[in-house]
């Protein structure tokens, strides 16, 4: 079978390239011209998700599950196993190994192996370490552009990735907290139904601190992270201390999301207007989707000193959906970050971008963290080359739940 890898950046134009394949419009996919496709994506996957809400139904899942509760590894394999029941001759693969832990990475490694025998695979990687073994032919995606390439000559940008020469902004206002600790889970147990998905869990997050959150895909990280922002009821009743406050005590789901800086890829389909960067910035500092209000001086200062800091400046205003995928993520880190929140999470930030990208954005948490007093809370399914947490907090997986363990490093 002939199996092509297509390296891509976060300035490819993915959607035309998929629809380009399938219909035929690249002669040196002619080959395809006959045959049947089917694409691995996430774009797939959000489609199957939208309509089982819609129709309140299981539509791909053999376990009975929904597909939104299941965690990224069981998704994926799930949509290939429907994908696979069709019989297609070719399959277009979209950042496949995105969210994945590295067993489930194996995992799926060999079975897509175990099909190349029958199956064509056209691959998109932003990342290099992430193309299959059994990929015989290479293409490079400039944008709109497609050319041919060798894999030997596919090597890692020269350019370098510390690109911020100038200091942290500082806050316009500091958001004060009574004592070290800023959060506090003991002997924290949740469960759905008969299922138990954390177990005993001893975790003390103080002011300052870089913690990466790591663990296998089901391991519990989101429901983890849920119990700090306010959003799993789960919460209530346990032994959770959040800024102080025992969880449920009477404080606010609102009064905690102001101390809490957040960022997940998933966010920026909320900011599908025509907003500017410069405007996405702002409303960080109101809590706003869009800018209602007219920024002080002090705000518009303190945004154009981010801006210079993302040699962005001289882009202010251009449209937030016209950025590049690593660009965007750069100006929603930010977005969480203007206001130096006690708490910084960022959940799998990295998600989908290439390796430079990666790499900027690992560079300016790392600089976050160093020049703010701001506490990190990063959450990756990869090892991200450069991230330079000083604690981390590792949920075990077991048929009893998972365990968390906390590892200096």
């Amino acid at each position: 079978m002939e199996h092509w890898g297509i390296f891509i950046d976060n300035q490819s134009n993915k959607s035309q390239f998929i629809n380009a394949v399938h219909n035929n419009e690249l002669e040196v996919f002619q080959s395809y011209k006959t045959l049947k496709g089917a694409l691995f994506s996430p774009i797939a996957l959000k489609r199957f998700i939208d309509e089982e809400e819609r129709h309140d139904a299981k539509l791909i899942s053999n376990s009975g599950q929904s597909l939104k509760s299941m965690s990224s590894g069981e998704q994926k394999k799930a949509l290939l196993s429907h994908i696979l029941k069709t019989s297609p001759d070719y399959i277009i693969l979209d950042n496949p190994f995105d969210n994945l832990d590295t067993d489930f990475q194996e995992e799926l490694k060999h079975l897509l192996t175990n099909h190349s025998k029958n199956i064509g695979f056209i691959q998109l990687a932003s990342r290099k370490s992430d193309m299959l073994p059994f990929i015989t032919k290479y293409g490079k995606l400039d944008k709109n552009n497609f050319t041919i390439i060798n894999n030997d000559i596919v090597k890692e940008s020269d350019l370098d990735p510390d690109i911020f020469k100038g200091s942290i902004p500082p806050p316009i206002d500091i958001i004060s907290i009574e004592g070290n600790n800023l959060i506090k889970f003991t002997d924290v147990t949740v469960s759905y139904g008969d299922k138990t998905i954390i177990k005993n869990i001893d975790w003390k997050i103080n002011k300052g601190e870089f913690w990466q959150l790591i663990g296998k895909n089901g391991s519990g990280k989101t429901t983890l992270l849920s119990m700090i922002t306010g959003d799993n009821p789960k919460a209530f009743g346990q032994n959770i201390y959040l800024f102080g406050n025992k969880k449920g005590s009477g404080e606010s789901v609102w009064e905690i999301k102001q101390k809490i800086g957040y960022f997940s890829p998933a966010m920026t389909d909320k900011f599908s207007g025509r907003h500017s960067i410069e405007n996405m910035l702002i409303s960080g500092l109101t809590d706003s989707i869009g800018l209602y209000t007219t920024p002080t001086e002090v705000q518009k200062r303190i945004i154009k000193q981010w801006l210079v800091l993302l040699n962005l400046w001289d882009r202010r205003n251009v449209l937030f959906n016209e950025l590049s995928l690593g660009e965007q993520r750069l100006i929603m880190t930010v977005r969480a970050m203007v206001k130096h929140p006690p708490l910084l999470i960022l959940d799998e930030p990295t998600s989908g971008m290439d390796d430079y990208s990666a790499k900027i954005l690992v560079n300016l948490v790392n600089k976050m963290a160093n020049e703010s007093n701001t506490t990190i809370v990063f959450v990756s399914h990869r090892e991200e080359a450069g991230l330079k947490p000083t604690k981390i907090f590792q949920l075990t997986k077991s048929d009893n739940g998972s365990t968390g363990t906390v590892l200096i490093t």
